[in-house]
Formats: structure tokens, C-alpha cells, sequence
């Protein structure tokens, strides 16, 4: 049934033929009780001239009613009271069209026209029944029309309000597609920004390393084969932590990114492999870690993680020779502290790596609403401090 009504509704001629053929049924009895003669022809001309134009009702609803109510004015001035030979054709079944038709002006077109077709349907309302009946006849008459008529306009409001809210219904579900589409581009974007911060985090880091170590063992290749060894695999080591890492990063980037294995996300409980990578650099590193540390959310631990990364790359880019590092990072309650310390001659190495660097700290710290400072100390040095709250993540 619900298939049939859905049809009905893509092909609203289909239906109204419907309705044109079944009013058409109901004028067979009429037409067989006449005499053939013209009477009959014009019977029929004006049954085909009411009930024809409601195919059309939804597709042209001005065109339809008007026709209705030419054809309804021809009624007036040929059919009249019947005698004994012939029926009373001052009233017949396809007069129904003059309401479908009002009705279908109010839903479908607006008050203003159908307002002008009730005038013109009043006038010939009146016309028909003071011409066509007598004594008290047509007071009867006009109030059983106007009956008719009213109901038509009230079922027409109906309509037309139902109609109009499917209509709202259906723009409110276009412009949710719509914003839900920006919505996922915005997610898109955002995703991009993300993984742009992590390629930074992690290439510089490497990179950073790698240089240190092949310049140091560039100068103990000749006096100290050993050491050089040790720089030279500590290069191999970085370099393949480094692709791993991107590799992963990159592949949130392809389309078959849900199918590609991914390796898991560094957290907290990696520091301390961090803090050992920078040490063999040449950087002495004092870690200290405090509290639970292991059970934080992912997020908080990638962010703590990266956090750190930076700070000690900065180290080791812009501390200078003799340099050393102290890491604190201590869970109290709800909330996880960090204090990145080092001791070398630079001060300006936001300004001298463009200040990226502190900027994607700043914004893994407020995305968990927490807050990070970062300035040279007044004795020299470089002091990177950020607050994590764990139950905001």
C-alpha cells in the first residue's frame, strides 16, 4: 500500500485521472436516463468540460480550475429543470470539480487566487440559484454551497499546510546534507593540520639527531673508529624510527588508509626511549617521571610525548655545544605536568626555527584545555612548562 501511495505521489496525473474517471462513473446513469438529441451531446461536452481539466489539477492548478469554471457558467445557461421525459440537470455530480477545484487553488497555488476564484464561484453560485430555483429554494441553495465551498477551502488550508511543511522538512534535510558535507571537509582539514604538526614533530626530531650524529662522527672517524661506529648506527636507527613514523602518518592520508596496518601511536611510556635517542646524540638527559604515566588517554600520552620531542630538539639544535637537558614530567591527580630545562647559550630558538615549533606545542596543549609556557631562563637557557589536564581529554 505504502509502495502504491509513494507512486501515486511521483505521478500525480496518474492519480487525478483517477479521480476525473471516477466522477465520470457517477455521471453514467445521468447520461443514459437522457433522450439522444443535443440535450445529450451538450450533457456530455459539459460532464467531459468539468471532470477533464482535473487531470491537469496539480500540473497547471490556474489552468484546471478555470476551465472547471467555463465549463460550470455553460452549465448555468443549458441545464435546467427537468421534465417528465428528461432528468433535472440543475445539479449533477460533476458540479464536484468547482470545489476540487478551489481546494486544489488554496494548497497548491495560494489564498489570493483561489480568493478570486471563491468570487467568481459566489457570483455564479448566486446566478444559479436564483435563476434556476424559486421561493426559499435558493437561500437553501446558496447556504448548501457555501457549506460546500467553505469545507473545500478549510480541507485546501490543511493541505496546503501539510504540504508546505514536508517542503521545509525536505530544504532542513538538504542544508543538514549540506553542513554535514562542510562538517567533513572542516574534519578534513582539520586531520591535515593534525598530521602536518606530527610530520614536523618527527622530522625535525630525526633530522636533528642525524645531523648531530654525522657531524661528531665525521670528526672521530679518523681518532676514534668506535665512536664514529656508534654515531653511524645511531643515524641507521633514527632514519628508520623516523620512516616508520611516517609512514603511518602518510598512510591516514591514503584512500585504502582503513586497510593499512598502522603502528601504534607513541605515548608517555616512550619518553624514556626519547630521553636515550638524545643522549647517545651527545646530550645528557636527566628524566624523571612521577605518578601513573602508563594508564593516560592516548591522546594526552601522543601529546605529552610530542611535547617533550620538541622541546629536546630545540636542544639540540639551538643549545649549543656542552648542552645538557633535564626532563620532569609528573602525573598529579587529574592532571599531568611538564618541565623541559636545558642549559646552553641559546635564547632565541623560537625565533631562529620560525617559531613553529612552539606554536604546535602551544596547540597540542590547548586542545586538551591546557596551557604551556616556554622563554629563555634569566641564568641562561631555555625552560619549556605545559599543564595537561587528563580528565578534560
Amino acid at each position: 500500500m505504502r509502495r502504491l501511495s509513494l507512486w501515486f505521489k511521483a505521478h500525480p496525473m496518474a492519480g487525478d485521472a483517477h479521480i476525473a474517471v471516477a466522477i465520470a462513473l457517477f455521471e453514467l446513469p445521468l447520461i443514459a436516463a437522457m433522450a439522444s438529441g443535443w440535450h445529450t451531446a451538450i450533457l456530455i461536452l459539459v460532464g467531459i468540460g468539468l471532470t477533464a481539466p482535473l487531470v491537469i489539477r496539480r500540473r497547471n492548478p490556474l489552468l484546471s480550475a478555470y476551465l472547471v469554471l467555463a465549463a460550470g457558467a455553460v452549465q448555468l445557461f443549458t441545464h435546467g429543470e427537468g421534465s417528465d421525459d428528461t432528468p433535472d440537470l440543475r445539479l449533477r455530480v460533476a458540479d464536484m470539480a468547482l470545489g476540487i477545484s478551489l481546494y486544489t487553488l488554496v494548497a497548491y497555488v495560494g489564498r489570493r487566487q483561489a480568493a478570486l476564484y471563491a468570487v467568481g464561484l459566489a457570483i455564479g453560485t448566486g446566478a444559479w440559484a436564483f435563476w434556476r430555483f424559486s421561493g426559499m429554494e435558493p437561500l437553501i441553495m446558496v447556504t448548501f454551497a457555501a457549506i460546500i465551498f467553505a469545507l473545500c477551502w478549510v480541507l485546501g488550508e490543511f493541505a496546503g499546510a501539510r504540504r508546505a511543511y514536508h517542503v521545509e522538512v525536505e530544504r532542513r534535510l538538504a542544508l543538514l546534507e549540506t553542513e554535514r558535507d562542510h562538517q567533513a571537509r572542516i574534519a578534513v582539514g582539520e586531520e591535515r593540520a593534525r598530521i602536518a604538526r606530527e610530520l614536523h614533530d618527527v622530522v625535525a626530531h630525526a633530522v636533528s639527531v642525524m645531523v648531530v650524529q654525522s657531524e661528531g662522527a665525521a670528526y672521530a672517524v679518523r681518532t676514534d673508529p668506535d665512536m664514529a661506529e656508534q654515531a653511524i648506527r645511531t643515524v641507521a636507527q633514527t632514519g628508520r624510527d623516523a620512516l616508520t613514523e611516517l609512514r603511518r602518518l602518510l598512510g591516514v592520508l591514503r584512500s585504502d588508509a582503513a586497510e593499512t596496518g598502522r603502528a601504534p601511536q607513541p605515548g608517555a611510556q616512550s619518553i624514556s626511549e626519547l630521553a636515550e635517542r638524545v643522549r647517545a646524540v651527545g646530550v645528557p638527559v636527566v628524566l624523571e617521571l612521577t605518578g601513573e604515566l602508563d594508564d593516560l588517554p592516548a591522546g594526552v600520552g601522543l601529546g605529552v610525548y610530542r611535547i617533550v620531542q620538541e622541546a629536546l630538539t630545540n636542544t639540540i639544535k639551538h643549545a649549543g655545544p656542552g648542552a645538557s637537558a633535564a626532563v620532569r614530567v609528573k602525573r598529579d591527580g587529574d592532571q599531568v605536568e611538564l618541565d623541559i630545562t636545558d642549559r646552553g647559550r641559546g635564547a632565541k630558538r623560537g625565533l631562529a626555527s620560525g617559531g613553529n615549533g612552539l606554536i604546535g606545542m602551544r596547540e597540542r596543549a590547548h586542545v586538551f584545555g591546557g596551557s604551556l609556557e616556554a622563554g629563555p631562563l634569566p641564568t641562561g637557557g631555555w625552560r619549556v612548562h605545559a599543564v595537561l589536564p587528563v580528565t578534560a581529554a
